[in-house]
């Protein structure tokens, strides 16, 4: 296991700055996941961890040791990407041991490595079984046995979940929070999906545009988060922003509250709005709700027997206590 630090890295290809400097301590044993926006940089940051790009600015540390110009293979890191690129023409156990194959490890010694990877991801009845063979999150656990069999010092995860459909996402997710509470292993994991970020980080790390908005636990982040970038990327569905007479009675320019912190009265309330859409899951529904004076509509998440027509007029107020502050910069206001 082992600790991870970045002091100043930054990345440019060419004239491109991609990530502008970053300070960021990962500590042993941690599930962190770096999340945002398609182009936030957190795959070419995971990639500058795993020795897959070279850092323009500043080091990386592994255990203290500056390892920034360490060859990817001498880092004793283990990355799964979101293609499986398994080896077709050969069984899982192969595919499993092979690394090992190739490090020289004897073949008692591969065999033994490959039954407990095996046993640990529920592969042990498929090791014979080519790949063509094996259902997409079999395969994603093959890959993730390929990494196990290495004892790395870390995992570096990139969307390892991203081929796979909802079902086969909310079970491999799983599996792979289980993973890292049977290993202990330190564990960076890159995704889009901010419902991931919060069902499976100790930490998480916001990124905008190469720059690290902010870092806290999931809980962290979704209490008090620092800006507007990430108080509308955290939480689902995403917060509500309001602007105008109602943002100066709070003295900001912008305030927000979550849609599970929206109360509904049909006799009166702060803010009187109509039913549009409903979306109706079982347990709960969520409205969203043409309010006066603002121009997109609310989202209020609410219980799963409401019944409300649409166009219906109803009243709304916001918990007081859970709305947040935004000053004219974007900044949170404590």
């Amino acid at each position: 296991m082992g600790s991870i630090n970045l002091v100043g890295v930054s990345k440019s290809f060419g004239d491109v700055l991609v990530i502008p400097s970053v300070d960021l301590e990962v500590n042993e044993g941690e599930f962190v996941v770096f999340v945002g926006p398609s182009g936030s940089g957190k795959s070419t940051l995971l990639r500058l961890i795993a020795g897959l790009e070279e850092v323009s600015k500043g080091r990386i540390e592994f255990n203290g040791q500056d390892m920034t110009n360490l060859a990817p293979a001498k880092r004793g890191l283990a990355m799964v990407f979101q293609s499986y690129a398994l080896y077709p023409h050969m069984s899982v156990r192969e595919n499993i041991g092979f690394p090992l194959k190739m490090a020289g490890m004897p073949k008692s010694e591969i065999a033994a490595k490959v039954q407990e990877a095996a046993k640990i991801l529920n592969l042990s009845e498929y090791l014979e079984r080519k790949p063509r063979q094996l259902s997409g999150g079999q395969r994603q656990r093959v890959a993730i046995g390929r990494a196990i069999v290495r004892q790395p010092k870390a995992f570096l995860f990139d969307e390892p979940l991203s081929n796979l459909d909802a079902a086969l996402r909310i079970n491999m997710r799983l599996e792979i929070m289980e993973l890292h509470q049977q290993l202990k292993t330190t564990m960076i994991y890159v995704t889009h999906d901010q419902v991931e970020a919060m069902t499976m980080a100790d930490k998480i790390v916001v990124l905008d545009h190469g720059n690290i908005e902010q870092v806290g636990s999931p809980l962290d982040l979704y209490r008090a988060p620092d800006n507007l970038f990430v108080a509308g990327f955290i939480g689902a569905p995403k917060m509500n922003f309001l602007t105008g007479g109602e943002a100066s009675r709070h003295n900001a320019t912008t305030i927000g509250v979550r849609p599970e912190h929206v109360q509904i009265s049909k006799s009166s309330g702060l803010w009187t709005g109509k039913v549009g859409v409903s979306e109706h899951l079982g347990s709960d529904t969520f409205l969203h709700v043409n309010v006066e004076g603002q121009q997109a509509p609310l989202t209020v998440r609410t219980d799963g027997e409401v019944q409300l027509n649409y166009g219906e007029t109803i009243y709304l107020s916001p918990e007081e206590d859970k709305v947040h502050k935004f000053d004219n910069n974007g900044k949170a206001i404590r």
